[in-house]
């Protein structure tokens, strides 16, 4: 295969995995919100590990979902920056921190450290839901990267 040869779409190659990375979507989703998280959090969450994937298809998909969700342009655009800005709660600090180490995997005593904290403000199970909806937003990044999902204008 050349390299000027287009991927194959993973979800289409193997349309029973990606059925399955959507129900555990589903079931994550439903624990968040059982869990008492708001909607915006996690989308705000998604749009973090997108940008920090690199994952355009899901940066555009998510950052309209946050949008719907009430987020705003603002909120948006100072992500990159959060642990400086002041226009996020504690909640929001603790998931997008636990965003970050999901996605990055510092060494295991910052990781561990992170993951305590946001673990003791959320509770065990908004914490539990937040590490799960971290993990499989990474695992949808990386199906959209490497499948190279294309991004279709709306100009």
């Amino acid at each position: 295969m050349s390299t000027t040869q287009r991927l194959p779409y993973l979800d289409k190659t193997v349309p029973e995995a990606w059925k399955a990375l959507n129900a555990l979507a589903l079931k994550v989703s439903a624990a968040a919100e059982a869990a008492g998280l708001e909607r915006e959090t996690i989308e705000l969450m998604n749009v973090r590990i997108s940008q920090l994937n690199g994952c355009a298809f899901c940066l555009d998909m998510h950052t309209r979902m946050a949008l719907e969700a009430g987020a705003t342009i603002q909120r948006i655009a100072q992500l990159p920056a959060w642990q400086e800005s002041a226009i996020f709660d504690t909640v929001e600090c603790a998931v997008l921190h636990v965003a970050e180490v999901t996605t990055t995997l510092p060494d295991a005593q910052e990781r561990r450290a992170a993951l305590a904290s946001a673990r003791d403000l959320l509770g065990e199970e908004a914490f539990a839901a937040i590490e799960w909806a971290a993990v499989t937003m990474n695992a949808f990044n990386r199906v959209s990267i490497l499948s190279e999902h294309p991004v279709r204008s709306r100009a």
